[in-house]
C-alpha cells in the first residue's frame, strides 16, 4: 500500500508531480550537460575530463538521467545513474534506457557505493547526493571508489542563496524542497562554504582543485550554485 503523500519522501513527491506533468517516454539526448540552476550557465561535461571515452562514470542523485544521456552519448562515456527515488529511475529508463553504455539504479548513495568494489574514473553530483548525505559517511565512501587522481565532481546549491551566511558547523541546516504545484517540503541538507567543504574533501584524503560559484541573475544577484571539483590524493 503506498504511503499518504503527508509521510512519503519529499523526493518522491517531486517525482510523482513531475510524472503527473508530463508522460515518461523516449526523449532526446540533451545537447550539453548542466551543472548550476540555470540551462547554459557555467561549464559542461568538460569538467568531468577532455576525453570521456570508455570513461566510467557514476552519478549519485541522477534524477531522470538527463546528464546519464549525455555523457554516454555525447562523449562515450560507460555511465551508471543511481538514484533514491525508484519512480525517478522508472522515468529515467523510459526515457533513455534504449541507449548503449548508460545504466540506472534505484538505491541510496551510501549504501550503493557500499555494496560495490566498483572503480570509476569520476563521481559526481548535481544537486544530488552530495549535501543530502552526511559528508563524513559519503565522502569516505566516494573516496574509496577513485583511485589516485580520478575526479570527484559536485554542484550543490550556495549557502548565501538565500541571503543567510554559511554554517559555522558541521551539522545540517533545514532546507526545503520547492516541487512542481509550488509548494516546498522540508528537507536536512549540509550547507558549507567552500573551505568547509576543503576541509571535509581532506578528511576523505580528497584535494580540491577548483570551487566555483554561480548565479542566476534571474532570481536574486547572489550566487545559487557551488561547483567543487576534487582529486583522490
Amino acid at each position: 500500500m503506498p504511503l499518504p503523500l503527508a509521510q512519503a519522501s519529499p523526493w518522491h513527491v517531486h517525482a510523482l508531480q513531475r510524472t503527473a506533468a508530463g508522460p515518461a517516454e523516449p526523449l532526446a539526448v540533451p545537447p550539453r550537460m548542466e551543472w548550476t540552476t540555470r540551462p547554459g550557465l557555467g561549464p559542461g561535461a568538460e569538467i568531468l575530463g577532455t576525453d570521456l571515452r570508455r570513461k566510467r562514470l557514476l552519478e549519485l542523485g541522477c534524477g531522470p538521467g538527463h546528464n546519464i544521456a549525455h555523457l554516454a552519448t555525447r562523449h562515450g562515456a560507460v555511465a551508471t545513474g543511481v538514484d533514491l527515488v525508484g519512480l525517478q529511475i522508472r522515468r529515467a529508463r523510459a526515457h533513455y534506457g534504449r541507449l548503449h553504455n548508460a545504466a540506472f539504479v534505484a538505491g541510496h548513495a551510501l549504501h550503493y557505493l557500499q555494496a560495490t568494489n566498483e572503480p570509476y574514473d569520476a563521481i559526481y553530483s548535481v544537486f544530488g547526493a552530495i549535501g543530502l548525505v552526511s559528508p563524513a559517511l559519503l565522502l569516505p565512501a566516494i573516496a574509496a571508489h577513485l583511485p589516485p587522481g580520478r575526479l570527484l565532481a559536485f554542484s550543490v546549491p550556495h549557502p548565501e542563496r538565500t541571503g543567510r551566511s554559511s554554517s559555522t558547523d558541521d551539522r545540517p541546516r533545514r532546507d526545503f524542497v520547492a516541487l512542481p504545484d509550488h509548494t516546498r517540503l522540508p528537507i536536512a541538507r549540509w550547507e558549507f562554504d567552500a573551505d568547509r567543504w576543503t576541509d571535509h574533501l581532506a578528511r576523505a584524503g580528497l584535494t580540491i582543485t577548483s570551487a566555483q560559484e554561480f548565479p542566476d541573475l534571474r532570481r536574486v544577484p547572489r550566487p545559487t550554485t557551488l561547483l567543487i571539483t576534487a582529486r583522490k590524493t
